[in-house]
């Protein structure tokens, strides 16, 4: 219909709407994209937490230096069962791989109780000798019993069986590169010698030395001796501190993480004992006097 002469149409112009989103555009998908990129970087802190101090140290040398993990730098891989990695400064070093070395202490330990088992006494031994894998690394116990001991009554002369038995041990340990740490134990039976100057920390000390040099002869190298220790009866294993199944030697072929982390900052009950000579060395200690412990 047609507007009447003279008078001037009306013009209706109308605008569509773009709704909420027409002002922001897509400003929100890059607020989105920081969230996740901000929840990937968590995650990653996370899982970093959670891994061994040689992952740690691998994935902070990257960092350091990168160029080391490609091709022309030798490596290929941070993590654990890489061929290599980098530590502080760099330098292209072989990660600790746990399960590895877990796996080569059990393959030693199963090898060392099918050679003791041959042992001619191995019958009258068996329930003296323990053998497991602990945290420290793999251990061997050799236990005393009330009646039959692995030395001489009150002093550090192995017997013949002990001899025989420290030799097979040593010639099997000497298959591992693992630093060994030797342990000697008494019972809290005073010492019944007539000299007052040696008592069980003597004793222990001597006894451990005694069985270092038994493994030394058979297969062990000085190098791989990482200490010999004499706790006389301040680590019992049985709560009767009496027992004879306190008085021991425990031989501890180390894991690698803890050979290189033992004994920093912290003071053995040894050290602590206001005995006389509560560590021994590598030096080999005097003779004791015979007695009846």
């Amino acid at each position: 219909m047609s507007p009447p002469q003279g008078q001037q149409p009306i013009i209706v112009i109308k605008k569509k709407g773009h709704g909420h989103g027409g002002h922001h555009g897509g400003a929100w998908k890059v607020a989105y994209a920081d969230f996740v990129t901000a929840m990937m970087a968590f995650f990653l802190v996370m899982w970093i937490v959670g891994q061994s101090k040689a992952t740690k140290a691998a994935v902070a040398g990257y960092f350091r230096d990168p160029i080391a993990f490609d091709a022309g730098g030798g490596g290929s891989g941070i993590l654990p069962g890489a061929d290599s990695g980098t530590t502080g400064g760099g330098q292209p070093v072989t990660p600790t791989d746990v399960q590895a070395a877990n796996n080569a202490l059990q393959k030693a330990a199963a090898h060392l109780k099918e050679a003791l088992a041959k042992m001619p006494h191995f019958d009258k031994l068996k329930d003296r000798i323990e053998i497991q894998i602990t945290e420290e690394g793999l251990r061997i116990e050799l236990r005393e019993a009330p009646d039959d001991g692995f030395f001489d009554s009150g002093s550090a002369v192995a017997k013949p069986e002990t001899v025989e038995m420290l030799t097979v041990i040593g010639e099997e340990l000497a298959e591992l590169d693992n630093k060994i740490a030797v342990e000697g134990h008494t019972d809290s039976k005073p010492y019944a010698g007539t000299s007052q100057r040696y008592t069980n920390w003597e004793l222990s000390s001597d006894r451990a030395n005694t069985a270092r040099r038994l493994l030394q002869e058979h297969g062990i190298t000085n190098q791989r001796i990482d200490a010999v220790r004499g706790y006389a009866d301040t680590r019992p294993r049985v709560a009767d501190t009496l027992d004879a199944g306190n008085r021991r030697i425990s031989i501890v072929v180390r894991r690698e993480e803890t050979q290189r982390d033992d004994m920093k900052g912290q003071e053995t009950p040894a050290a602590k004992a206001p005995a006389p000579a509560p560590v021994a060395t590598k030096a080999e200690a005097p003779a004791p006097k015979p007695a009846t412990h």
